[in-house]
């Protein structure tokens, strides 16, 4: 069965249907109901896998696109691509139920440019560009589904988000199509330069071995995935875009699409380019650091709850930046289990600040207090989703955020320590923030706030059950991770760690 071909199809014949159906209620149920026959197909996909697989990539579908050139419909997955596929496939039906009023226009800041119908199909299509992306083995492939993901991103912010939609939605636009552009001069260097006929990413890798050459191109490939992720100093679209966005655009664009440039740098740029990787290192450590500091210090400042969390992305975002550029099998697995752990914590954030923006209509943390007494359950959730944004321990990030500073620490000392920092002033930010919208007086209208209604307690349950279940046993997700990535480190020929108390010992012996 050709598996991933599968799910990208199911969704963009499922956004077909939903754009054909009379009734908007209809449309909403068939998205939901596509997106669960995709979480389902994820799972079998997940249990048929085989981490401890020679090969590496598996489930792997190649086919002649453009024989000419050398372009093949090409796609396969590791354990890195096929837990960022189960966040998307376990996200995108939580942001859909979540976001059943979304394009309703109810209580809005500004009407819908467009209908309901189109909103759950570019849910759809967007699921689709998400999953091909990370399954693309060709590296061409990949930046037609790492542009095209674009598309359906952008008529969402600038068709159904707030009153500045227009400009947050070109804006973030932009941004990506600059990033994109020198990713395609990056890919078509590379084609020609490798000569090899093909842009099948297995093929390409050890086939650039001019270190002048390998810099060139890493840096082509290197901004175009630092402006997605985003990193520090490529970041000032974010806020704005996430603050813009429909609450559940906001979760897909922070908890997904955004780990593609992430993905980018731990796939392509350490694998295709080891030499000039090692030596962009230095640079790399420094902006992830800064980030992690940057977006802490920016976020405790904040006035506006989305811009906020748009904010400590951006801190999170230097910790996986820092992971992927250790260079060590702990933090590199960590900076994967990052990448899958902040999209729960992140989301679930995401989504909390849409249900308070609905009830109050207001995205002000002045515009609330006292939450907490009229809406528990709200304020419950808010509360662990903020928690394990902050990496408390038992909660999700936490496991992930200590193997990132661990193996970071083992070759970069200097710069675990300074980015331990981003640990603390996160939980200035986040438990300020709770402390300004959940506790205290109740303001006026928020002392009638309704709690969470069933469909928002199913949106929420599955979230926080991950949270708690993968603060407390992450190993399964490990298991997949570790394989992949101690073959991607492996790959940068870089000297295993040996702690300096073991080289004394083996001197003196």
């Amino acid at each position: 069965m050709p598996w991933l071909s599968t799910l990208i199809a199911v969704p963009v014949l499922g956004a077909v249907g939903v754009s054909l159906v009379k009734s908007d209620k209809l449309a909403k149920q068939l998205a939901l109901a596509v997106s669960l026959v995709v979480l389902v197909l994820t799972g079998a996909l997940a249990y048929l896998f085989e981490p401890a697989s020679k090969e590496r990539f598996q489930f792997a579908e190649v086919y002649e696109w453009i024989p000419r050139f050398g372009v093949h419909y090409g796609v396969g997955v590791d354990g890195i691509a096929l837990v960022l596929i189960a966040l998307s496939a376990v996200l995108v039906p939580i942001v859909i139920l979540a976001s059943w009023h979304d394009a309703d226009g109810t209580g809005a800041a500004a009407p819908p440019k467009r209908s309901v119908k189109t909103y759950f199909a570019l849910l759809l299509v967007l699921e689709a560009m998400m999953i091909g992306v990370f399954a693309a083995t060709d590296v061409f492939l990949f930046y037609v589904f790492f542009e095209a993901m674009l598309i359906p991103m952008y008529f969402m912010i600038g068709s159904y988000g707030g009153a500045q939609r227009s400009y947050a939605a070109v804006k973030f636009l932009l941004y990506s199509l600059f990033g994109g552009l020198l990713m395609l001069v990056a890919v078509i260097a590379l084609y020609v330069i490798a000569d090899k006929g093909t842009f099948m990413f297995p093929e390409l890798i050890g086939v650039i071995q001019d270190p002048t050459t390998q810099k060139w191109l890493f840096a082509g490939f290197f901004i175009a995935f630092a402006v997605k992720a985003p990193l520090w100093p490529f970041h000032t679209w974010l806020p704005d875009a996430a603050a813009q966005a429909p609450a559940g655009a906001a979760v897909l664009l922070v908890g997904v699409l955004d780990k593609v440039g992430t993905y980018g740098m731990l796939r392509f740029c350490l694998e295709l380019f080891p030499d000039a990787s090692k030596f962009f290192t230095p640079l790399v450590i420094v902006l992830a650091v800064v980030g992690i500091v940057y977006g802490a210090i920016v976020a405790i400042g904040q006035t506006d709850m989305k811009r906020l969390i748009a904010y400590t992305s951006i801190s999170h975002f230097g910790f996986i930046a820092l992971g992927v550029f250790a260079m060590t099998k702990d933090a590199g697995a960590g900076a994967t289990l990052y990448m899958v752990n902040h999209g729960f914590s992140t989301g679930a954030l995401f989504l909390v600040a849409g249900f308070l923006i609905y009830r109050r209509g207001s995205s002000q943390i002045a515009d609330y207090g006292g939450v907490q007494k009229v809406a528990p359950l709200l304020a419950g959730t808010f509360l662990i989703a903020g928690l394990s944004g902050l990496s408390l321990p038992g909660l999700s990030t936490f496991v992930s955020e200590f193997m990132v500073l661990i193996g970071t620490f083992e070759r970069y000392p200097v710069a675990a320590i300074i980015a331990t920092s981003g640990v603390v002033l996160a939980a200035v930010y986040i438990l300020w923030m709770y402390q300004r919208t959940m506790t205290g007086p109740s303001k006026e209208p928020a002392h009638v706030m309704p709690d969470l209604n069933w469909r928002e307690i199913w949106v929420m349950g599955p979230l926080i059950a991950v949270i708690i279940a993968m603060g407390f046993f992450p190993k399964p997700v490990l298991d997949v991770i570790n394989p992949a990535v101690d073959k991607t480190i492996s790959s940068v020929h870089i000297e295993p760690f040996t702690p300096a108390v073991a080289e004394k010992k083996g001197a003196g012996q």
